[in-house]
C-alpha cells in the first residue's frame, strides 16, 4: 500500500507541475460554444460553465493546492519540533509557557480560527500557507514534547548537560536524529490536512481569490452546477481524495516503523 501511494503522490506532483508541457490547453480561455460540455475527446475532463477545460485548470489548480499543503506542513511540523523540543529539553519555565500558548490556540476549534483570521485579509497562496502553518503546529509540538521528556530523562544527556556541552549541539545532535521519525510523520499528515484546509476555505469562498486558482476553488465553482455537470466538482475531489488518502497511508506507514523502532529500542 505505501509503494501504491508513493506512486500516486509522483504522479499526482508531475501532473500538476509538468503536465502543462505536455498539455498545453490554456486553463483561463473561454469557449462560448462548449460550456458545460462532459468529458469527451476533444475535452477529457469536460468543460465548466464558462468553457474553460477542466484538465488544464486541475493541473493549474494542483500548483497552487500543492505548494500550499507542503508549504503550511514544513513551517507548521518546523514550528512544532523547536517548541516542542525546547519545552521537553529545557522544561521548568519554558514548558509552562508551552503549554499556556498551546493550550490558547486549542481553545478555539482550528478551522474556525482559520476563518476569523483569513476573514481579515485577502488570501493568497503565500497568506494561507501562513495562516494553516500558525494554526496547525499544536498536535506536532505536543508529541515532539513528550517524546522530548524521554530523551532529557536518559543517563547521558544529564551527563551531557554537567559537561557543559552546548544545549543547542544537545539539541541538533542527539534530540534531532531521534525527533526526525516524528516530524515526519507530522509533515505526511500536515501536508494532507492544509490541502483539506484550503479546499475547504476555497470552498465557502474564502480562499484563494480568482483569477488565480486550486482545486478548492474549482470545486467551490461547481457546486452550483452539479446536478446537471457532475464533472466540473468530481475530478478536482478526487485529486483532493487521492492525495489526502496516499499522505495518510503513508504517514501511518511511517508511525508503524516508527513504533517498531522503539520497541526495538526498548
Amino acid at each position: 500500500m505505501p509503494k501504491l501511494s508513493i506512486f500516486i503522490l509522483i504522479f499526482i506532483f508531475l501532473f500538476s507541475f509538468l503536465g502543462s508541457f505536455v498539455y498545453s490547453v490554456d486553463a483561463y480561455s473561454l469557449h462560448v460554444e462548449a460550456i458545460l460540455v462532459p468529458p469527451s475527446s476533444d475535452y477529457l475532463l469536460g468543460t465548466d460553465r464558462l468553457g474553460r477545460d477542466i484538465l488544464a485548470r486541475l493541473i493549474e489548480g494542483g500548483k497552487v493546492s500543492l505548494i500550499i499543503g507542503v508549504g503550511s506542513a514544513f513551517i507548521a511540523s518546523i514550528i512544532g519540533l523547536i517548541l516542542g523540543s525546547m519545552a521537553g529539553y529545557f522544561r521548568g519555565v519554558v514548558d509552562k509557557s508551552f503549554i499556556i500558548l498551546v493550550d490558547l490556540f486549542l481553545t478555539f476549534p482550528t478551522f474556525f480560527l482559520l476563518l476569523a483570521l483569513v476573514s481579515y485579509v485577502n488570501a493568497s497562496a503565500l497568506v494561507l500557507i501562513i495562516i494553516i502553518s500558525l494554526t496547525g503546529w499544536m498536535t506536532t509540538a505536543r508529541l515532539v514534547r513528550a517524546e522530548s521528556f524521554k530523551i532529557t530523562s536518559q543517563g547521558y544527556i544529564k551527563i551531557l548537560n554537567i559537561a557543559n556541552i552546548s544545549k543547542i549541539k544537545i539539541l541538533f545532535k542527539y534530540y534531532a536524529p531521534i525527533l526526525a521519525p516524528i516530524y515526519f510523520v507530522s509533515f505526511t499528515f500536515g501536508v494532507g490536512g492544509a490541502i483539506l484546509a484550503e479546499s475547504g476555505l476555497s470552498f465557502l469562498g474564502l480562499g484563494i481569490v480568482a483569477p488565480q486558482m486550486s482545486w478548492g476553488t474549482i470545486l467551490s465553482a461547481g457546486k452550483e452546477v452539479i446536478e446537471i455537470a457532475w464533472w466540473v466538482s468530481f475530478f478536482p475531489g478526487l485529486m483532493i481524495f487521492l492525495v489526502t488518502f496516499s499522505l495518510i497511508n503513508i504517514s501511518n506507514y511511517l508511525q508503524q516503523l516508527t513504533n517498531k523502532k522503539q520497541i526495538q529500542g526498548n
